[in-house]
């Protein structure tokens, strides 16, 4: 408000995926991406229902990931569906 910046802390600096990064990743790389941010969400799941989470807003931040994921893998697909079905 003052001109003070937030303090940055590990969880304002977790490496969110830019879809610039992620379309660059080959169909196969994105399905592995995929598998392994729904596999965290479902660990932190777990840990939160058992009271061991520290850091309950990641949920959003994994989710947003998962559908950038999801989002960019069925852009890939159809793409190269079209040239094939285009014969």
């Amino acid at each position: 408000r003052f001109g003070l910046s937030a303090p940055t802390t590990a969880a304002t600096k977790r490496d969110a995926m830019k879809p610039k990064d992620i379309r660059e990743l080959s169909i196969a790389e994105i399905e592995a991406k995929l598998r392994e941010t729904r596999e965290t969400l479902l660990q932190s799941n777990l840990r939160k229902h058992t009271g061991q989470i520290d850091k309950p807003h990641t949920f959003k931040a994994y989710r947003k990931d998962i559908a950038r994921l999801e989002t960019i893998l069925t852009q890939k697909k159809q793409a190269a569906a079209a040239p094939a079905a285009a014969r």
